[in-house]
């Protein structure tokens, strides 16, 4: 098994041979058997090993025979325990979830401050098998079925073209000890039920399940990037950046064949899981809204308007008299005092600087705010005023205004207000620049 698995790394990851490499080692044969084969393979490798403290005394064994390995090898182990149980409760996820977190964001701090190039798992063909009948199983798009990614950033499986057996025979044959993990035997888990009782019966029906299993992730994963390749090539045609994310018209998605898979690949990234929901805003009224965890799609007019989901902290800013430049969040404002009136700008207001009230203040605008628009008669509410220049919510929601003395000076990127306009008796003009 060493020349085959040398001769993988060389194929895919031969980098790997010569850089400085962390495995993750549980004591069980799949990490043990692939420490093995980095150390015979003459490997820069070091040991982490998760102590998840759910076993009680089998935990510490696992541990003390991960620092027994690293005795052994001369190799360096770094040790960490967990409060798995409490993280799980806390965080309200499953054990083997908060387990996953809690041991990747450990592996990330070690490379990160340690300076490893990789960090190796061992995940295995049957691991893979069995990630993709869980995903089977629970639903899944084509993603699901494609397995374990053999590379994601830092973390490399190298063993996933090896099988179970593959691996327990090179350990048997080498004399290698490991560690029995006494959970795997339980049916407690949902992967060990699919691991003890669904493949033994799929491989009755087919003794060459892993070879066919292969055959058939490798034709999905083909036809997984063919999918990737083609949303990529139509997301610049049928999308449109804007400062509040991005806007896609119906008219245009209309067109698209199998527009119902088209959808769920341009969305599926961003969390949502109610697809008919999804699907249904293209035929809706205006200002029907989904949902995900993170963002939100808005039918607009004749749009589909795609944001995160906005903050509910309302955040307000001021702008002392001294300021010429002002950071803030939203953008960069500039303030210098002017001869005369230029061009004009969208991002650009000027105003008389002796009818402003120092400090100015920078805020979102809000329900019943009211100004009096330049070049109108009379004041108008702002929520009048975004209804006839037909904002879209994102905008209006991204809509900040600069106030004096709480009135509105300028609706920033919109109109300013009449009030503070310079006349022919003015006697300082200030422009006021807005850069997003």
């Amino acid at each position: 098994m060493l020349l085959p698995f040398k001769n993988h790394l060389q194929e895919q990851f031969p980098k790997v041979l010569t850089s400085k490499v962390l495995i993750a080692v549980s004591g069980g044969v799949d990490s043990v058997v692939l420490t093995h084969l980095c150390k015979e393979a003459n490997m820069d490798i070091s040991l982490a090993h998760c102590n998840f403290n759910l076993r009680g005394d089998e935990s510490n064994a696992d541990e003390n025979f991960v620092l027994s390995l690293g005795d052994a090898l001369d190799t360096e182990v770094f040790i960490e325990s967990f409060e798995t149980e409490a993280y799980a409760k806390e965080k309200k996820i499953s054990i083997q979830m908060a387990a996953r977190e809690l041991r990747y964001h450990w592996f990330e701090e070690l490379r990160d401050t340690l300076q490893f190039d990789y960090v190796l798992t061992a995940h295995h063909a049957n691991d893979n098998l069995e990630t993709v009948l869980i995903n089977f199983v629970r639903g899944t798009g084509l993603e699901g079925l494609t397995g374990i990614p053999a590379s994601n950033g830092f973390v490399i499986r190298p063993l996933l073209p090896f099988t179970r057996i593959e691996i327990e025979d090179f350990a048997r044959n080498s004399h290698i000890k490991w560690r029995e993990d006494s959970s795997n035997a339980s049916n407690k888990y949902f992967r060990n039920k699919i691991r003890n009782e669904v493949i033994p019966l799929l491989q009755e029906l087919n003794p060459q399940l892993l070879e066919s299993f292969d055959n058939t992730r490798k034709h999905l994963e083909q036809s997984s990037v063919l999918i990737d390749d083609y949303i990529s090539a139509i997301f610049p045609r049928i999308a449109r950046e804007e400062e509040f994310g991005y806007r896609f018209p119906i008219k245009m998605l209309k067109t698209i064949p199998n527009l119902k898979a088209v959808m769920f690949e341009l969305f599926k990234s961003f969390g949502f899981t109610e697809w008919e929901d999804v699907y249904g805003l293209l035929d809706t009224q205006p200002g029907k809204i989904v949902y995900s965890k993170t963002h939100r799609l808005i039918r607009d007019r004749e749009d589909l308007l795609l944001t995160t989901i906005p903050s509910d902290i309302d955040k307000k800013f001021g702008i002392s008299q001294e300021e010429e430049v002002v950071m803030l969040p939203m953008g960069t404002f500039h303030i210098e005092e002017v001869s005369q009136i230029t061009e004009t700008a969208k991002n650009s207001v000027f105003v008389d600087q002796e009818k402003l009230h120092f400090p100015l203040e920078v805020r979102k605008w809000e329900k019943g705010d009211h100004f009096y628009p330049f070049g109108m008669k009379g004041k108008k509410k702002l929520s009048k005023f975004f209804k006839d220049e037909k904002l879209s919510l994102p905008e209006k929601e991204n809509c900040w205004l600069l106030l004096s003395g709480g009135d509105i000076v300028w609706v920033i990127g919109y109109r300013p207000d009449a009030r503070f306009a310079v006349t022919d008796d003015s006697k300082s003009i200030l422009r006021i620049t807005y850069t997003p």
